[in-house]
């Protein structure tokens, strides 16, 4: 397994994967829209993605999101997304990801790395506490759907 900092020469596995992460979330196929989308995070370079290939296929990715905090002045990325495909789950790449992810963090010298998961996702939830991830008890978290 090798987990790379993508770019987009990366765009169409990258994509590939994107596609089937959002239909996990219930979300209809739509790969020229994911490619066009992910493309755009490349050329911005608003996000970085770390894609876990086996045999030279993408297997797997995570994404990270730059954010900031006030307080502290310092920079926190946000794990928006982690995605393996089912053929390869259960074979510690999620953990390689979160592991690579971390690393990249203390990297660039943030401060904290902050993910969001559902309620019903235990599984999820245990890899994260493996990993030192602990649930926020201080601060509930809102949003506003636009």
């Amino acid at each position: 397994m090798n987990i790379i900092l993508a770019n987009p020469d990366h765009l169409a596995d990258v994509a590939m994967l994107f596609d089937h992460y959002r239909v996990f979330y219930k979300q209809l196929s739509n790969l020229h829209d994911v490619e066009q989308f992910l493309a755009e995070r490349f050329h911005n370079q608003d996000s970085r993605i770390f894609l876990a290939l086996d045999a030279g296929t993408g297997v797997g990715f995570a994404q990270l999101y730059p954010s900031f905090s006030s307080v502290s002045m310092r920079r926190v990325w946000i794990l928006n997304d982690l995605f393996v495909l089912a053929s390869h789950r259960r074979q510690g790449i999620a953990k390689q990801l979160l592991q690579v992810v971390a690393d990249y963090a203390r990297e660039t010298e943030a401060i904290r790395l902050v993910l969001a998961t559902q309620k019903t996702n235990i599984a999820a939830q245990s890899l994260y506490q493996s990993l030192g991830y602990q649930q926020d008890q201080t601060f509930n978290h809102f949003s506003l759907t636009l």
